[in-house]
């Protein structure tokens, strides 16, 4: 029994001096380090603690008082604490924290990591298989055989892949013409869900489909890899289309999307031309786009948010039914039509206008884009129908661009200033949408966008698609990083060019687009929109108009008596106080860390003084005590450096 509890305490003694050491040495540092690290760190630290004790202690040699007895002995707890210490900054200096996952994190996710593992396995595999090795490694240049290559790896990797490859092909921005061409070629195309699948999401999500719906189509009118398409007719009598979640891809989705931002991580790190192309910044937008494509709310309030712009009736967006839509089911208004891709025969027959159809959609689209601020991101020609009815309809919101007034106001002066051939306005409004370096010359920049305007858009001229081309080949030469939501633009008038000229061969994208413009000025320079923009300038001017002959008084009469004076604040920003606060502290710490360094190595080397050993006196004691708040001085500026 006696035997148990001596176990128990010396356990329970060791686990609190544990604990004492890794809080102790984590405080000292001020920095924040995992649970793992920490108690490792402590434990550490515990297992030096007694020797060094006991060494300090063995000093002493026979005289035992009390009073130097406890000060070795906090003197060899604070040498074990500085262990502790020194273990934590050289394991952040060696391994800095999250470049390796937690044992304990590691553990949890066993299972999904080996499956992980498999699948990122696999798609090295296809990727080394089709001779893609050297160019991941870093060790090679992307060719034109590279493209094909890289398309058919894509195509054999899966859901997220072909989609990664779709994005892809729109970003001629930073992909090579070749890969562009090579990946335009890419279909998103699956073999069909039984039935039996799809009715147990159906009634997960929605419940008995024979009490939600009057009908329901078994067999889908389309298929593709992340959903299907069933047609139903709803109790009510309104025919609808049933979009249909696949059963398990959100997690194969997850887990490719976790393998292509390590692909994208690793490629950065090792390849110059996957710097140049940003493939990280590419992989980050891609997932969270995709990750909203999951999500068939996301899509049922695009859709809305797009119909309540529509204007007229020439394009039909289609009504969701919000009471029957979730996450993974997505019911809305049945349009009767054909794909666009398909309506070549019926179009035709009918005898309709292909012009005049071209020029609707484009009109649709470039008014989303420039005065709506919502518009469909992908409008391949797939996702257009031609109605029985003869207008133009479009589905699949999965992908929609917004943007805000600024940027909107930017793309309008933009547009304004390239009717006028005005290569200076350009270029303002070019960079009030553009991330800027540091360094830029805006003459030189001014000077390339007027060559750039009189070789695409001066007289005699015929603009065409290889306009965005030279357009981004300017951006890039002038490292102007274009956003997200400009990039998503040209991706969907890239996208919306194939379908039209499908629609209509030899349809002029740039050309009608050109017309929108000058359209577009006419409207904003008649007198009603001039009055109503001028009131609304006013309007929000007059508050500042209001003050400003008071101020005007006030500063007048401070300046006749010589009380005029300026006072302006240093570091008014937050911000700007936390930096500066740091780096403060960091001299500090280690001007004192110094400092005790120096005051040490003195005291060390006096001989005179009270003797607290027969080795050591008491100036030497207390010069080992500097050395001890020296080094965590130290450490504790080290720690803060590695962790940065």
């Amino acid at each position: 029994m006696n035997s148990s509890a001596a176990v128990v305490a010396f356990i329970s003694g060791t686990a609190i001096n544990t604990w004492v050491m890794a809080y102790g040495a984590r405080r000292l540092l001020n920095v924040r380090f995992s649970l793992f690290r920490t108690v490792v760190a402590g434990a550490l630290g515990q297992g030096v603690a007694s020797p060094i004790i006991t060494a300090l202690i063995g000093d002493l040699g026979d005289r035992r008082e009390v009073t130097p007895l406890l000060w070795f002995v906090c003197l060899g707890f604070a040498c074990a604490l500085l262990v502790s210490m020194t273990a934590l900054v050289l394991w952040e200096a060696f391994v800095p924290t999250g470049t390796v996952p937690s044992p304990l994190s590691w553990l949890g996710g066993l299972r999904s990591r080996i499956a992980r593992a498999r699948r990122y396995r696999r798609i090295s595999f296809i990727f080394l298989r089709h001779g893609l090795g050297p160019y991941l490694r870093g060790r090679a240049k992307p060719t034109p055989r590279t493209a094909r290559s890289f398309t058919h790896a894509l195509e054999q990797g899966g859901v997220v892949f072909v989609k990664l490859g779709q994005v892809l092909s729109t970003r001629r921005d930073v992909l090579p013409a070749e890969f562009v061409r090579e990946l335009g070629r890419l279909q998103d195309r699956a073999t069909p869900v039984p039935w039996p699948e799809i009715e147990r999401v159906l009634r997960w999500e929605l419940g008995d489909p024979d009490e939600v719906f009057a009908s329901f189509d078994r067999t889908p009118l389309a298929a593709a890899s992340i959903a299907q398409v069933h047609a139903a007719t709803l109790r009510s009598g309104e025919e609808v289309v049933v979009k249909i979640q696949r059963p398990g891809v959100r997690d194969v989705v997850e887990r490719d999307l976790d393998i292509v931002g390590r692909l994208a991580r690793s490629l950065h790190d090792r390849a110059g031309w996957a710097r140049s192309f940003g493939v990280v910044d590419l992989a980050d937008g891609f997932a969270t786009a995709l990750r909203e494509e999951l999500d068939f709310r996301v899509e049922a309030r695009n859709m809305a948010s797009v119909a309540a712009t529509a204007r007229g009736g020439d394009v039909v967006i289609p009504r969701p039914y919000d009471d029957l839509c979730t996450s993974r089911v997505l019911v809305m208004q049945r349009l009767d039509g054909v794909a666009l891709s398909k309506a070549g025969p019926r179009i035709d027959a009918r005898g309709v206008d292909r012009t005049k159809l071209a020029n609707t959609l484009l009109d649709t689209v470039l008014r989303q884009i420039v005065l709506d601020g919502v518009f469909h991101a992908d409008p391949h020609p797939g996702n257009i129908l031609l109605l029985d009815d003869g207008r133009l309809g479009l589905i699949d919101f999965g992908s929609v661009g917004r943007l805000d007034a600024e940027l909107r106001s930017g793309l309008q002066r933009m547009l304004i200033a390239m009717n006028r051939g005005d290569a200076v306005a350009v270029t303002d409004a070019f960079l009030e949408f553009t991330a800027r370096p540091d360094e830029l010359d805006e003459q030189a920049l001014a000077r390339a966008l007027g060559a750039f305007m009189a070789r695409h858009l001066g007289p005699g001229t015929t603009p065409d698609m290889a306009m965005f081309t030279d357009l981004f080949r300017l951006v890039a030469r002038f490292d102007l990083a274009v956003p997200a939501e400009i990039a998503a633009v040209f991706r969907a008038l890239a996208t919306l060019e194939g379908g039209l000229t499908e629609l209509a061969p030899g349809f002029g994208i740039v050309q009608e687009a050109q017309a929108f413009g000058e359209t577009y000025l006419r409207e904003r320079l008649r007198p009603a929109s001039l009055q109503e923009a001028a009131s609304d300038e006013l309007v929000s001017l007059m508050p500042m108009l209001r003050k400003l002959p008071r101020r005007i008084d006030r500063i007048a009469a401070a300046a006749e008596a010589g009380r005029l004076t300026m006072n302006i604040r240093l570091f008014a920003d937050e911000a700007d106080r936390r930096t500066v606060t740091g780096l403060l502290q960091q001299v500090l710490l280690t001007v004192l860390a110094s400092t005790a360094g120096v005051m040490a190595v003195m005291l060390l080397g006096l001989d005179d003084g009270p003797a607290m050993t027969p080795d050591v006196s008491l100036f030497q004691f207390f010069g080992y005590c500097g050395l001890v708040i020296s080094s965590v001085l130290s450490l504790r500026v080290l720690a803060v450096i590695f962790r940065r």
